[in-house]
């Protein structure tokens, strides 16, 4: 019997989807709104008189006058708005700080507003109303729902919480979910990850669990524990878990490895939310790609991945944006992230609506020698490889071996199996035709015998996790990185012993 939660579920969620086909019907006149908004809203905060925001009417006044940025470029304002001064970035004072690993800075502080904090609240919400409105499926708002997620304790500075941005959103989980959600509170606050984990096993299992939501190499963590715990398949200890919401990764090199976790194939959501905004959900079961967030107060601009690094480079609009082309996206945003770089590579895979995939990493990829392999490359090849050869995987990484002891050099690519193929060389092989197929600079270097092909190493089983809690980024939202410029991740692996 339908619980009155159910029921109601499914007409607010067309309520919704109606609401989301209005701007999404009308993108370009919808950004056009966000872009005047968000210039008429910071003209008068320090960055706004800086940039002369009042003299910004068209996208090209915005070009002249508002330069890309990432982290370290914005800093002098970040640090003015850290040390409790208002109206620098945004009007007043932002209400968090996502607080985030910085590569080159250390802790990176992303600012959250009064108005951007509900946009992620939403379009986390919208993700699975879409879901019911699409499947007619809602029964699942009565089981249990779990995300693995940081811990939701948050710091106090010059009058600004700042935390983890799953800790912050944790605190804005709806009442009408708050009977449903897990872990409890206590556990939740738990600062070692495998504590965390070996808890939250203990306070599901005897639950009905219908939504399990993280990063899936965190989730996946899980899972093994419940294996190990119980001697079953994770279907068979939550037989009504049907959907699974993940972001952060590309899905498809776990998916294998998942089904036979659970003992069956689920529905998946996947999400794109990032400390600087909520960017885009998957709205449809059949459509590839996920909904790009046109309406939440973020305007975006977008660069072509081969031409960022050139001086000369053209920055545009989502009415300019071309299928399969690998784009940096650039975001202004109404927590104050001005033609800010996130750092992500994204590519359209649909125009009407606009929907999108992550591609990777600007700062994530391999041209050693100029062959610029980016992740979705990469992704793609071993999807391929370990359908045709029913191997499965838990992690891999790739690092260019630029002075091998003899031979010309290749890329060397560090993979945590659960399930090995028969033959690694053919194995092997197959990625490396995959990833000449894709890329025609690598393929060029291949046949031109500046490199050989790839060579696959096997990581010890947990190895990537052992060689993530060395760097102390074991769980959380912590992601391995798929592709390194450098051999900083390849030389810890063989320094830890994880090599097999």
């Amino acid at each position: 019997m339908r619980s009155i939660k159910s029921a109601l579920a499914k007409p607010f969620a067309h309520y919704v989807k109606k609401s989301i086909l209005k701007w999404a019907n009308k993108p370009v006149e919808t950004q056009n709104k966000v872009f005047k908004k968000l210039v008429s809203q910071a003209a008068d905060t320090k960055f706004g008189i800086d940039h002369n925001f009042n003299d910004i009417s068209t996208h090209e006044d915005f070009v002249k006058k508002v330069p890309i940025r990432d982290y370290e470029a914005l800093r002098p304002y970040v640090d003015r708005v850290v040390s409790g001064e208002e109206n620098v970035l945004w009007k007043g004072k932002p209400i968090y700080f996502a607080k985030t690993s910085g590569t080159t800075s250390g802790a990176k502080y992303i600012p959250i507003t009064k108005e951007s904090m509900p946009t992620h609240v939403e379009a986390a919400r919208n993700a699975i109303l879409m879901y019911i409105a699409e499947t007619g499926n809602s029964s699942f708002v009565d089981g249990k729902m779990i995300f693995l997620q940081g811990s939701p304790i948050l710091e106090t500075q010059n009058g600004i919480q700042l935390g983890r941005l799953s800790g912050i959103v944790a605190h804005y989980v709806p009442k009408y979910l708050q009977r449903n959600r897990m872990p409890s509170w206590k556990t939740n606050c738990i600062d070692d990850w495998e504590t965390k984990v070996e808890a939250i096993v203990v306070e599901t299992l005897p639950e009905n669990m219908t939504i399990i939501s993280g990063i899936p190499s965190w989730v996946q963590m899980y899972f093994e524990k419940i294996n190990e715990k119980t001697g079953k398949k994770v279907g068979d200890v939550f037989k009504n878990f049907n959907l699974f919401i993940f972001g952060g990764v590309n899905y498809e090199p776990y998916r294998a490895k998942f089904e036979d976790l659970i003992g069956r194939k689920v529905d998946s959501i996947e999400l794109y939310p990032a400390s600087e905004g909520f960017f885009a959900y998957q709205d449809s079961q059949h459509e590839k790609g996920m909904l790009l967030q046109l309406n939440s107060g973020i305007f975006y601009e977008f660069i072509k991945a081969d031409e960022f690094f050139n001086e000369q480079k053209k920055r545009i609009t989502i009415e300019d944006v071309e299928l399969g082309v690998n784009y940096v996206m650039i975001v202004s945003t109404n927590a104050g992230l001005w033609a800010y770089n996130i750092g992500d590579t994204v590519e359209f895979t649909s125009l009407k609506p606009y929907r999108v995939i992550v591609s990777g990493r600007i700062k994530h990829f391999i041209s050693a020698f100029g062959e610029h392999v980016i992740g979705k490359e990469v992704e793609q090849a071993m999807q391929e490889a370990i359908s045709k050869f029913s191997a499965q995987i838990s992690e891999f990484t790739v690092a260019p071996q630029i002075n091998p002891e003899s031979g010309l050099p290749y890329h060397e690519w560090f993979i945590e199996f659960d399930k090995a193929p028969d033959d690694l060389n053919t194995f092997g092989n197959e990625i490396d035709q995959s990833l000449q197929l894709q890329n025609s600079y690598y393929e060029d270097l291949i046949k031109g015998n500046v490199l050989q092909p790839l060579k696959v190493k096997i990581i010890q089983k947990n190895g990537f996790q052992d060689y993530m809690r060395s760097i102390g980024k074991l769980g959380g939202q912590n992601k391995l990185p798929r592709l390194s410029n450098d051999r900083k991740i390849a030389d810890t692996l063989y320094s830890l012993k994880l090599v097999k």
